[in-house]
């Protein structure tokens, strides 16, 4: 099938769809949009390859997320469909489990790992920096790419290191890793991409980008070679579906805005992010 589009970091084996998840991957192939479910932890990395598995266009990259490795962490959105903080995190990289899941064909990457410091405790670094450094182990074994999460402190906080969330992960990269990768929902600055884009790595924007005027300078400067599209749904939906939860065909919106950003036709721009993820994750879309 000759996709227009790939959701690079999308999460349908999160609850948020835990009941309507056929519609919505129905909806997703109507509309001629691929897509990576993202694992966090052995539960939703496990749901992520049954579902690339049984599905079109679907892919998985399995992993521990750092909320999930960090004792003591309040997660608001994955494990209460409330949005009451619930405490999580507290799960240890089991390799051997993962390592047997990424026999599937379908299993394009190892993560979401890397560092958060916003909803983890502060004492928190060594657990986070164990499991991020036993992934890029095992993607190192397997040669598959990364999927790197970065998420800095809450406003007027330190980070736990003194430095810039980005420049933790890159030192920890820089250090361990051998294999490619992305750094998914990207805030940072240009520098700091180009010091990864130096390291084999990828940067890619979400819905966000619809919004906040904020990144456009960001996005102008990028290489188009260098990016790609995302939801992260069911989080940040992009205008027009600001305030409804995110689904993976929203992942057009991201990509029209690349291209008004850009001032480039969309369709070379649909194009080149379809490049750019076949080359990073070695699958066919076209």
């Amino acid at each position: 099938m000759k996709y227009t589009c790939i959701d690079t970091h999308t999460h349908l084996n999160l609850p948020a769809f835990a009941e309507d998840r056929e519609e919505v991957l129905a909806r997703t192939l109507a509309d001629q949009v691929a897509h990576i479910n993202i694992g966090t932890t052995e539960k939703t990395s496990k749901l992520a390859v049954e579902i690339a598995d049984a599905n079109e266009g679907s892919w998985a990259i399995i992993g521990l997320h750092p909320i999930q490795a960090a004792p003591g962490s309040e997660d608001e959105d994955e494990d209460d469909r409330g949005g009451t903080p619930a405490p999580t995190g507290g799960e240890a990289f089991n390799s051997d489990f993962y390592r047997t899941l990424a026999k599937s064909s379908k299993v394009v990457g190892i993560g979401e790992c890397g560092y958060d410091y916003y909803h983890t405790p502060k004492d928190s670094f060594a657990v986070q920096e164990e499991a991020f450094v036993a992934q890029i182990q095992l993607a190192n074994e397997l040669g598959l790419p990364l999927m790197i999460h970065t998420r800095g402190p809450q406003p007027g906080e330190e980070s736990p290191t003194g430095r810039s969330v980005y420049e933790d992960v890159y030192q920890t990269l820089k250090q361990y890793s051998k294999v490619p990768g992305n750094i998914h929902f990207y805030a940072g600055t240009l520098p700091e991409a180009e010091k990864f884009f130096e390291l084999g790595f990828t940067v890619s924007f979400t819905g966000v980008i619809t919004f906040a005027k904020m990144y456009e300078d960001l996005v102008r400067a990028i290489p188009l070679t260098h990016m790609h599209a995302e939801t992260d749904s069911p989080y940040v939906s992009p205008v027009p579906y600001r305030g409804q939860r995110c689904e993976p065909r929203y992942v057009a919106e991201v990509v029209k805005k690349i291209a008004e950003i850009k001032q480039l036709p969309l369709e070379e721009v649909q194009e080149q992010l379809l490049l750019n993820a076949e080359r990073l994750y070695k699958i066919n879309l076209h």
